[in-house]
C-alpha cells in the first residue's frame, strides 16, 4: 500500500500558502442532550445532582478567574502599545513631518482596558495595525532623509521602539496562550461547556500580525 502523503511526488503548492487569523467569535451552544444529561443525574438521586451542581459552580468560578487573567494579559499589551504610540509620535515630531496617528487611538486603548469595548479582541488588532502603519511612514521618512539616523534623540526613539516591540511580542504570546486555554475550556463538555453556554460565552480572537508586518517579513534584509 502506498503512503497516503508522499513528500517525494507531491502534489506541491509552488506558490506557498499564507494563513490568517479568523476574526470571528463563536458562541458556545449545547443541545438537548446536555439538558437530558442533567435531568438524568437528578433522577438517579439527589447526590449525583448536587455533585454536578457544585461542579458547575466551580466551573463558573474558574471561567470568571480565567476571564480576569485574559483582561490582565490584554492590559499588559495595551500598556506597551500606548508607550509605543508615544515613542513613535515623538519620532514623528523630531522628523518634523506631517505624520498623523488616528486621534482616537488613545481613547480606544483606554476603552479596551476599561472593558467598555465589547469587540476589544478584534479592535485591539486594529490598533496594532494602525501603529504599524505609523512606524512604516516613519521608516519611509528615514529612507528619504538618511542623515537623520545619526540624530541622537531619533536613535533613542528607535531603540525604545525596538525594545517595546519585543515586549509586545512576548505579551502577545502570553495573551494568546491564555486565549487558547479559554477557547479550549469553554468547549470542555459537560461542566464547563454547559456553564459557558448558559452565560453566553464565546471564543476569543488571538492576536495576529498586521498586513504591514507580513509584507515587511517578505522583504529582503541582507
Amino acid at each position: 500500500m502506498a503512503n497516503g502523503l508522499d513528500e517525494m511526488t507531491g502534489p506541491v503548492n509552488e506558490q506557498g500558502r499564507d494563513v490568517n487569523v479568523i476574526q470571528k467569535q463563536i458562541p458556545v451552544k449545547v443541545g438537548v442532550g446536555s439538558t437530558i444529561f442533567q435531568v438524568i443525574l437528578w433522577v438517579l438521586g439527589i447526590i449525583p445532582g448536587v455533585i454536578f451542581l457544585f461542579m458547575k459552580i466551580n466551573a463558573a468560578k474558574y471561567l470568571r478567574q480565567l476571564e480576569q487573567k485574559i483582561q490582565k494579559d490584554a492590559s499588559t499589551i495595551d500598556n506597551y502599545l500606548e508607550q509605543r504610540v508615544v515613542i513613535l509620535q515623538n519620532a514623528a515630531k523630531l522628523l518634523d513631518k506631517a505624520i498623523d496617528l488616528d486621534k482616537d487611538t488613545f481613547s480606544k486603548i483606554a476603552a479596551y482596558r476599561s472593558g467598555t469595548n465589547t469587540n476589544a479582541d478584534a479592535a485591539r488588532n486594529d490598533a496594532q495595525q494602525n501603529i504599524d502603519k505609523l512606524f512604516g511612514q516613519i521608516s519611509v521618512a528615514f529612507e528619504n532623509y538618511p542623515d537623520l539616523k545619526a540624530h541622537n534623540e531619533i536613535e533613542t526613539c528607535l531603540q525604545q521602539n525596538s525594545y517595546l516591540q519585543k515586549e509586545i511580542t512576548s505579551a502577545r504570546e502570553l495573551y494568546n496562550d491564555t486565549v487558547y486555554r479559554w477557547n479550549a475550556d469553554i468547549q470542555a463538555w459537560p461542566t464547563k461547556m454547559i456553564v459557558a453556554a448558559k452565560n453566553g460565552y464565546t471564543t476569543r480572537i488571538p492576536f495576529s500580525a498586521s498586513a504591514e508586518v507580513k509584507q515587511a517579513a517578505r522583504g529582503t534584509f541582507f
